[in-house]
Parts: C-alpha cells; structure tokens; sequence
C-alpha cells in the first residue's frame, strides 16, 4: 500500500471514528454552540474521506493514462468537493432550506467547478 493511500484510509478510520462519537456521545440539547459544528465538521471530513477512497476504487477500473499521483490528487479533489456537497445538504436540511431544486444547483455547481478545474 502506497503512503498516499494509506494516509487515506488512515484518515478515513479516524474521521469516520469522530463521526460515531459525535453522534453517539455528545448531546446537541446540553452544548449546541459545541455539538453542531463538531457534527458539521466531522460529518465534512468522513464524507471526503470516504468518496475520497470510491473514487480511488472508481478510477483504478477506468481505462486511463493518469500515474498515481495524479489519480490520487483527482480523487481527492473529487471527494472533497463530494464532501462539501452532502455537508451543504445537511446543513441546509437542518435550516429548512432544501429543497429539491437548491440539491440540485449545489451538485450542479460542485461538478461544473469539477469540470472547469478538469480541463
């Protein structure tokens, strides 16, 4: 396992690992001012961990003609921008804010920025 990998996985373990805790030990009703944005924050960081590592997974059964490094910085890039789209979601959910058309132009913009970041 490349050291880019493992740092991947690594990061998933833990940022998955923070996520169960937050969810499971700390109460929003006693500490919100501490229990939101540590939901927010961590929920930011398994999603990009983890879309991180499908589309890892995704691209080695492509057929192209990327090395590994460049694989690994557009699949990061890829579950970043994954990451950021479902935590907007969500944090817009809890707002009241969602709306099927607002998911829709949240996506569209996270891919058309993967699009122009592409080429």
């Amino acid at each position: 396992m490349s050291s880019l990998l493992f740092g991947v996985v690594a990061s998933a373990v833990l940022s998955m690992t923070s996520l169960l805790i937050v969810l499971f030990r700390v109460s929003p009703l006693i500490s919100p001012a501490q229990a939101v944005p540590a939901f927010f924050l961590s929920l930011l960081l398994a999603c990009s961990s983890l879309a991180t590592l499908g589309f890892l997974a995704l691209w080695h059964y492509v057929p192209h003609h990327w090395d590994t490094g460049k694989l690994m910085s557009v699949s990061l890039r890829q579950g970043i921008f994954a990451g950021c789209t479902i935590t907007i979601w969500t944090l817009f959910l809890r707002l009241g804010l969602l709306n099927w058309w607002v998911a829709v132009i949240v996506a569209a913009m996270f891919v058309l920025l993967e699009l122009a970041l592409e080429y």
